[in-house]
């Protein structure tokens, strides 16, 4: 065999950066070629409003009172047993879900988190399924997995998941379905009747193949809900063979600690095989001993959130805006995106369009549905407010 340098798949990924990050470095260098005051960059999912001052008053207190060596160290390869029995009290407080701390696998964020358990749980030739809209990276963590991935295509109305479509598509080889609500991209949040549907559908499945099928949950934005809006009951309540993937990003705004965990359903089968199988999983893909200061922070700020009443603002801003200049907006109940039908049928030329107008969107196409765009408004009110008048001058082009 002839000697490569490189994977050749890897090069590949590595030459084709996401459509979201690609965006978000054209913003960059068109805000040093004109100021950053006269880009509108809506394309990255970073949280704008500050962590909770409860978490900054934990950290000056660690520096300051705990040993360095100990501060810094490594803990347990899946995690502090503080911090797994804190993050345990705090889900079994709030969902009386029965999780013990020898149930959760602390990680480097929620990537980590999925990429751990599809790793896990996925073998040659199986087949994990998800629902348009979705996050591109799962295209990629199911691959690398050497899985293949299944998209349910989208229900266009209502954007709640495609339980017919989802019916006709699963097969025996299907091992696992991840579900992602409040949605990334969408900002849905699956309503319990659908949810609970859904689970009728996997047990129904699951007895007719004769084996598990695993519900991937992954909850970033489960605390990021407006207007009332509850999350389904936590859904290691509703199906047995569950895994929750949460990160600590979106709720507490630290996404560059890099902290979540992976909560393996006690219910599940086989449930301390699976769980020896995510240790496993993340000392073969280097994930083992999460970042240890993050983990005493979150350990001791469970159940708080950073202000989300900003985010809410700004959707409330935005969506009665454009809706106000004639787009069709899902409305969001939670996350912090607007999704948004383009102007006309090719998203990614709509985009182009906007960035005449120094509006920075993200096509839908890498999602799993064509003819929308994602629009994070996880940024400062008044970025949104000065957007505004662009957001008009573009509607109006198309009339």
């Amino acid at each position: 065999m002839a000697y490569q340098p490189y994977q050749a798949s890897m090069l590949a990924l590595g030459q084709a950066p996401s459509i979201i990050r690609e965006t978000f470095e054209y913003g960059n260098r068109r805000a040093k070629e004109i100021g950053r005051e006269n880009v509108f960059d809506f394309s990255l999912g970073n949280p704008s409003v500050p962590a909770p001052e409860s978490v900054h008053d934990t950290m000056r207190r660690l520096m300051d009172e705990t040993d360095s060596v100990l501060l810094h160290g490594y803990t347990s390869a899946v995690g502090a047993e503080p911090t797994r029995a804190a993050i345990a009290d705090d889900i079994n407080k709030r969902f009386g879900a029965g999780i013990s701390a020898g149930d959760i696998y602390m990680t480097c964020g929620a990537a980590a988190s999925l990429t751990v358990t599809l790793h896990a749980i996925l073998c040659p030739g199986d087949t994990c399924m998800t629902f348009a809209s979705f996050f591109p990276e799962y295209r990629v963590f199911v691959e690398a997995a050497n899985a293949k991935l299944t998209v349910v295509p989208a229900d266009l109305d209502t954007f709640q998941m495609n339980l017919k479509a989802f019916s006709e598509l699963i097969t025996p080889e299907t091992k696992a379905i991840i579900v992602n609500t409040p949605n990334n991209p969408t900002g849905v949040v699956f309503t319990e009747e659908n949810l609970r549907k859904f689970c009728e559908i996997l047990r129904e499945k699951e007895a007719e193949y004769g084996h598990p099928i695993y519900l991937i949950a992954d909850e970033p934005y489960r605390e990021l809900v407006y207007d009332d809006t509850t999350v389904v009951p936590y859904l290691t309540n509703l199906y047995d063979d569950t895994f929750v993937c949460y990160s600590y990003s979106k709720s507490l705004s630290l996404p560059g600690e890099r902290i979540g965990y992976i909560v393996v359903s006690p219910k599940m089968a086989q449930n301390r095989e699976v769980y020896a199988a995510v240790c496993g999983a993340g000392r073969a893909l280097g994930f083992v001993c999460a970042p240890s200061m993050a983990q005493r922070v979150v350990a001791e700020n469970v159940g708080k959130t950073s202000d989300l009443s900003i985010y809410r603002k700004n959707r409330d801003l935005l969506y009665n805006a454009l809706t106000e200049y004639g787009y069709r907006c899902i409305y969001p109940d939670g996350a912090f995106y607007l999704w948004v039908q383009a102007l006309e049928p090719d998203a990614n030329a709509f985009c182009q369009k906007a960035r005449d107008y120094e509006l920075l969107l993200v096509p839908s196409d890498s999602f799993g549905c064509e003819g929308f765009i994602r629009i994070a408004y996880c940024v400062t009110t008044e970025m949104i407010e000065r957007s505004l008048p662009a957001f008009k001058k573009l509607a109006e082009s198309y009339r």
